[in-house]
């Protein structure tokens, strides 16, 4: 079976409404828009939001939560996915050729998911606590920008 075997049921369609086509369509006169009013007119439009002058429902809602235009979002990077740095000074710059992080521009951090087998120098915005301790264990060395 296919769609070209497909056979409509009798009944299944209905002719459209030809309106505006004189009293005898069924639609004459009024072509189903009633009488007077905005919607009845010609060039009638309004925005699907519009609720005809009631207070609109956006500015019947409360607003609330509190959105801080000074808060700073780190990317992040673990000290797992540096193994695949072969590097041996790791800064936003190099992150970025390796597709750690995408900006280069924007802060990063350093996260202790993982462990560090090689020597590192590591150059970004922040660090966690327990990254700093691996890295330095490993005798790599940690500086903030």
């Amino acid at each position: 079976m296919d769609l070209s075997s497909i056979k409509k049921a009798p009944g299944s369609t209905k002719a459209t409404k030809r309106i505006g086509r004189g009293q005898a369509s069924g639609q004459g006169g009024t072509a189903g828009r009633g009488h007077k009013g905005q919607r009845s007119r010609s060039g009638s439009k309004n925005r699907a939001w519009f609720e005809g002058g009631q207070m609109p429902i956006q500015r019947r809602l409360p607003k609330f939560g509190f959105y801080n235009r000074g808060r700073l979002v780190y990317q992040i990077v673990n000290l797992a996915d540096l193994e695949r740095v072969s590097e041996a000074e790791i800064t936003p710059e190099v992150l970025q050729k390796y597709g750690l992080v995408k900006k280069s521009d924007a802060p990063v951090k350093i996260l202790g998911d993982g462990e560090v087998a090689k020597k590192l120098t590591v150059k970004v915005h922040a660090v966690s606590k327990s990254a700093q301790e691996k890295i330095e264990k490993s005798g790599g060395v940690v500086t903030l920008l």
